[in-house]
């Protein structure tokens, strides 16, 4: 079989196409065998092969060599011909270069194709016709839901003539979302007409044919008595403009059902998903679901402090689906507790956590061995045994030991496989108490992907989220230390919410050793997230090009630096104008006239114990109290942060002034960073003028300038590698401080952006408009570390009544509370901005109905980014089953999703 390839592509001079393929004749996908294309003018390429009649299936692509040497490939899926369907001795294929917009490009993931456009059961092969001249037409197409087929209309009698009521259906067969049909080309009268259009299948008529003008085929080059010409077109041109979709944001703990045992649970899911299609959204949001079980207590409840990246919290087991108790008067006594706990305002962590892990050991002892003897849980088993032998060990070695901090666990201080193996090992003494967690990482694994599930059979995601870090005393940092830097902590420098940054204590990634096999570990935590979810949120994106680190000698974020950076030697420092004085930018700088001002009464006895006396005024802390650490220890001395007298808080956090009074930080030896808002600082207010205007220039320099090319390599080593795991749609959490690299990186690689209104990305602006969001973002309210719209409104009422004025359009005084009617302006502002998704916390869409909103404003919002030991106990005030029955609320949200186009088929 002859087979001749066509491209058309405007090259530049020096620039040469090349095809690269399965077959022999094509290379065999050896870059250096590819053959080159032949230009026949105005920008159309070809190229001719004989191809043995043993291929059966050849899978093609095309690239571009450019003058400088470098492989421009197509983007996505080769290029693919079943030759075992053609029996003509000439096969012509008509192609084009596949680069689709960015905004086309999402439509191909596995959110989409798997899920929201997922075929239906019209899945058809391709009708095959059986004639000598056969014209084929080709489109890929994912952007089509399974109620609806591609069709086509055309000016030909063998298209229908533009017979709106008989226009060829398309197919696909295997290879959605290749759409494909052909016609006998014997009697073609040219040029020949067409359009694509959408076919609905229920209502059995045409739904929209493509805008725009007629495409058109002016001849069939090819020659003989018998052909196939295969006519391959991009970019169906929809009327409707970009598809957008809406979704709600809730965690699993804040769930509420008639079920539930003081906390949301997996089978909760169910019901919102329920819920949410009957609405017309098309996402379920949720915040991390890993274990992060550490001390028992309530610090437990922050969910982005994961033990393990890979086990799920047994906090969000669903006792019902695990089975009943046979002891009956022991299973009413937990039917009692659930409901005593269900009627809790909030979630009380501790108790539903001790209570529910009780349960989890009577129902292991019931029916553990004959779970362990299924088929289904050694499938588990075997799919999940590398992670959930040593999570389940460190589990059991943390009870043992009562601290998750394995430093202390004597033997067992360092992973050892063989070792912790033997504590399973059947007659072990340990065995039940490890396997223990088999049994319930198994029903976990059970219920989320029964949820999971539930959803993709009814057209909706569910949206994970990833946290940037680990915690230090977690299985990870056990096994594989080597991969982290334990004596760090991660965070992030001051902004609105945190004006002395946020110190989340974990360790930061040891990049360069992960790099040495090629990501391994953030692959496989990839994989098991695809698992479970569709799409997923990357917490803190910024951590992949660099992090905020916090010397472990610290306690605030103040004292952070970048890294990766570059830091300043004390040379270029002084290239900018500034004289280096270790002494005056590197040490903390206390006068005792800034000391009277921080302590007033308390100045000398700050003086006598903490500091020594250098003369002239001038002091410096004491040894044993020359690091915020050393501070906080001396403060806390056994006790919890919460337990600390009001005057000895004031006390130490004064103290942590002082250390933090500097210019620069170090990282090593002539390694500076200028201190993060070293500008708001005592110590610079007191330098010269000049010295003043240099070091601005420096921290411009270092903050905005430096590292732009340095971190946009970085972030681009790691994130490619990383986020084409699945082929799932991946948001990233860019707020805060970002550099210019960040969006650029996000860009190139399809990752959507989180578009906020009262966070704006422009500094010049005092809030950004949802309708100049870019498309491929995630445009929302708020988020689980800010107050809800409600709580906002009631912060700053000078800020409320510009907002009222400037970006809703109203005239007048604003209203003291948002009132449901300011609620819905705002929601649906959002849902008509040109983001692909608006994703709401169930709070804001809540507010919109005078009676299910709650009255208590201040409880909704679930985090306080400046506390670390802040409760995540936010719990929804309505059931899910009576959020159901809200016919008015649910009418009216419906009702915004429709008028905004946020539930549409295509």
């Amino acid at each position: 079989m002859k087979l001749i390839f066509k491209l058309h592509y405007n090259t530049t001079p020096g620039q040469q196409l090349f095809l690269s393929g399965s077959a022999e004749a094509l290379g065999e996908w050896q870059t250096e065998q590819a053959i080159p294309l032949y230009s026949i003018g105005n920008g159309f390429w070809e190229i001719a092969i004989d191809c043995p009649a043993s291929t059966k299936r050849l899978e093609y692509k095309y690239f571009m060599l450019d003058t400088g040497g470098r492989l421009h490939w197509e983007w996505g899926n080769n290029h693919f011909i079943d030759l075992n369907k053609y029996h003509h001795p000439l096969l012509e294929l008509a192609d084009q270069w596949k680069n689709p917009s960015p905004a086309e490009k999402v439509f191909y993931s596995d959110t989409f194709s798997g899920v929201i456009m997922k075929p239906g059961k019209n899945k058809a092969a391709v009708n095959w016709i059986e004639k000598e001249k056969i014209l084929q037409f080709r489109i890929s197409v994912p952007r089509i839901n399974g109620n609806y087929k591609l069709c086509m209309l055309g000016n030909q009698e063998v298209m229908g003539n533009w017979n709106e009521s008989q226009p060829l259906l398309m197919e696909f067969g295997d290879d959605f979302p290749v759409w494909t049909v052909q016609v006998d080309a014997e009697n073609l009268k040219f040029p020949v007409h067409y359009k694509y259009g959408i076919w609905d299948l229920q209502a059995g008529k045409l739904k929209t044919v493509e805008e725009g003008f007629d495409r058109e085929l002016n001849a069939l080059t090819s020659q003989g008595e018998s052909f196939a010409f295969i006519k391959t077109d991009n970019n169906f041109r929809y009327p409707l403009g970009n598809w957008k979709g809406a979704g709600v944001a809730v965690p699993v703990f804040s769930l509420r059902s008639r079920t539930s045992f003081g906390v949301g649970d997996f089978g909760d899911l169910f019901k919102l998903i329920d819920w949410a299609k009957s609405v017309g959204l098309k996402m379920v949001q949720i915040l991390p679901v890993n274990e992060t079980v550490a001390s028992h207590n309530w610090l437990d409840s922050y969910p982005y402090k994961s033990i393990s990246v890979m086990a799920l919290h047994p906090i969000y087991l669903n006792l019902e689906k695990m089975g009943q108790l046979n002891n009956l008067r022991v299973q009413e006594e937990f039917t009692t507790h659930g409901a005593r706990l269900n009627l809790e305002t909030h979630v009380d962590y501790p108790e539903v956590h001790r209570l529910k892990s009780r349960y989890y050991k009577l129902i292991f002892d019931q029916d553990g061995e004959k779970l362990f003897n299924s088929s289904s849980f050694k499938k588990f088993f075997a799919a999940n045994k590398d992670w959930l032998v040593p999570y389940a060990a460190f589990v059991y070695l943390r009870d043992q030991f009562k601290t998750p901090d394995f430093r202390q666990w004597g033997d067992f201080r360092r992973y050892d496989r063989y070792k912790i193996e033997a504590l399973s090992e059947p007659g072990a003494p340990s065995r039940d108490d490890v396997v223990v967690h088999y049994f319930i990482q198994y029903h976990l694994d059970k219920q989320l992907k029964e949820a999971t599930s539930h959803a993709r059979k009814n057209g909706l995601i569910l949206k994970g989220d990833i946290p940037i870090g680990i915690s230090p005393n977690s299985v990870e940092a056990w096994m594989e230390p080597h991969l982290f830097n334990l004596d760090a902590q991660a965070g992030a420098p001051p902004d609105d919410f945190a004006i002395k940054g946020q110190n989340w204590g974990f360790p930061t990634y040891n990049w360069e050793e992960m790099a040495r096999d090629n990501y391994a570990w953030w692959i496989r935590r990839m994989q098991k997230m695809a698992e479970y979810f569709d799409t997923y949120r990357i917490d803190h994106i910024l951590g992949f090009f660099r992090i905020w680190e916090v010397p472990g000698d610290a306690v605030e974020a103040l004292l952070g630096h970048f890294n990766p950076a570059l830091p300043l030697t004390a040379d270029e420092i002084q290239q900018f104008g500034v004289q280096f004085d270790y002494e005056r930018f590197t040490q903390p700088y206390i006068r005792y006239h800034l000391l009277v001002e921080q302590f007033g009464e308390q100045t000398e006895s700050v003086i006598q114990q903490y500091l020594e006396d250098l003369g002239d005024q001038k002091y410096r802390l004491k040894e044993e109290f020359n690091t915020q650490q050393k501070i906080n220890a001396h403060f806390l001395n056994g006790i919890e942060e919460e337990q600390l007298e009001i005057d000895k808080l004031r006390l130490r956090n004064g103290l942590f002034d002082l250390v933090a009074n500097v210019i620069l930080v170090s990282t090593g030896h002539n390694q500076w960073h200028p201190r993060i808002a070293m500008t708001q600082t005592s110590s610079f207010a007191e330098l010269d003028f000049w010295s003043q205007e240099r070091l601005r220039t420096l921290y411009d320099h270092y903050f905005y300038r430096r590292h732009e090319d340095f971190w946009y390599q970085k972030g681009m080593e790691k994130l490619p590698a990383i986020t084409s795991v699945g082929n799932l749609l991946v948001c990233g959490e860019d707020l805060g401080m970002i550099p210019a690299c960040v969006p650029k990186a996000m860009t190139e690689l399809n990752i959507l952006s989180l578009e906020i209104q009262r966070m704006p990305k422009d500094p010049k602006k005092q809030f950004a408009h949802p309708a100049d969001a870019p498309y491929l973002s995630v445009c929302t309210t708020s988020t689980h570390d800010m107050s809800t719209i409600r709580g906002w409104w009631e912060e700053d009422h000078e800020l409320s009544q510009l907002f009222y004025n400037q970006e809703l359009g109203n005239w007048g005084t604003a209203p003291y509370f948002a009132e449901p009617d300011i609620c819905r302006q705002i929601i649906t502002q959002h849902l008509h901005s040109p983001a692909i998704w608006t994703t709401f916390p169930i709070q804001d869409l809540l507010a919109m109905d005078g009676q299910l909103r709650w009255d208590k404003t201040q409880e909704e919002q679930i985090n306080l980014p400046a506390n670390v030991r802040h409760k995540w106990r936010y719990r929804m005030k309505q059931s899910i089953e009576e959020l159901k029955q809200a016919q008015h609320f649910n009418d009216l949200l419906k009702d915004l999703l429709n008028a905004s186009g946020r539930n549409s088929d295509y």
